[in-house]
């Protein structure tokens, strides 16, 4: 019996060091304990960091390469709460990133821009991946390095405030190219806008923008520089607790940056929540240009309106 015992005692360091690490770079095969120290140690490589399972209070800051974060299984990978440099979980600045399969959720920071994402340089693209209960789901752009972003299969839930100076939203992005959001949910807004734009193309199709629970939020779509693109076969409900409740989708509230005309809105279907204030624009528009609006199925609200 004493043998078993210390053979037991000499076997249990052993399998602790045999414990795999929870972030692992798929090309070098290195594990690491922290999210930061593996997204360090790629430099400016191109590489995957494949994430276990579990719930992370870890943050990062992207600085160069081209990475990939990837869960092993989508939807059990959870950052929360933990923001670097005051700003977001993950903080991306290089050459281009990759979210796969993500859960962000519970952050807020002092100037009310808490987000899971802030992108600042690169390329983006985020698949099957949620945004819950933030005071922003994604916020950034800006930079010339950044063309295109591309969100595909991703909620977004929970999101926005307007308590402090500027609003906060699920997601806000100035890109001088694409965004495009596909095949995505937004729901349970709690301020500003469910998507807010400053890009020169949008392309927001099969996607559904429910307010039905949102609290205190603004527009479903704000194009708010312009833009020209395709909104289309997306679902929106208009909820009933709204700041704003003029219009759905908004086109150059606050400037003519870029051209709208060509703008379509097609094959899209939008009904009012119980309760909720009648007859909004679906469409607003400030750009002066042509819109083209066809084939959408409207409950309650007018389909144009010129401001």
């Amino acid at each position: 019996m004493r043998a078993s015992i210390l053979l037991l005692a000499f076997a249990a360091p052993a399998a602790a060091q045999e414990r795999p690490a929870p972030f692992v770079v798929a090309e070098t095969g290195q594990g690491y304990a922290s999210i930061d120290e593996a997204v360090t140690a790629i430099r400016d490589d191109d590489a995957t960091i494949l994430i276990a399972p579990g719930t992370y209070r870890q943050c990062t800051v992207q600085t160069g390469g081209k990475i990939v974060f990837k869960a092993r299984q989508p939807g059990t990978v959870i950052f929360e709460k933990e923001v670097c440099e005051e700003k977001a979980g993950f903080v991306l600045r290089g050459r281009g990133s990759t979210i796969d399969g993500i859960v962000f959720r519970g952050y807020a920071v002092s100037d009310g821009n808490g987000a899971g994402i802030r992108h600042e340089m690169g390329d983006l693209t985020i698949t099957n991946s949620m945004f819950l209960d933030s005071q922003e789901g994604i916020l950034g752009g800006g930079h010339e390095t950044v063309r295109r972003v591309s969100i595909d299969r991703t909620t977004f839930a929970g999101l926005g405030q307007c308590e402090t100076e500027n609003c906060s939203h699920a997601i806000y992005l100035a890109v001088d190219g694409e965004v495009s959001v596909t095949r995505s949910r937004f729901e349970r807004g709690t301020g500003g806008h469910y998507v807010k734009l400053r890009a020169r193309r949008v392309n927001i199709t099969d996607s559904s923008f429910d307010d039905s629970a949102g609290k205190k939020t603004n527009y479903m779509i704000d194009l708010s520089e312009g833009g020209t693109g395709l909104i289309a076969r997306n679902t929106f409900v208009q909820g009933k607790s709204k700041d704003n409740h003029s219009g759905l989708i908004v086109v150059a509230a606050e400037g003519r940056t870029y051209p709208s005309a060509g703008l379509r809105v097609e094959d899209n279907i939008a009904s009012m929540a119980p309760g909720a204030p009648p007859n909004p624009a679906f469409v607003a528009d400030l750009s002066g240009s042509t819109i083209e609006l066809s084939n959408n199925k409207l409950s309650g609200m007018r389909a144009f309106e010129r401001r």
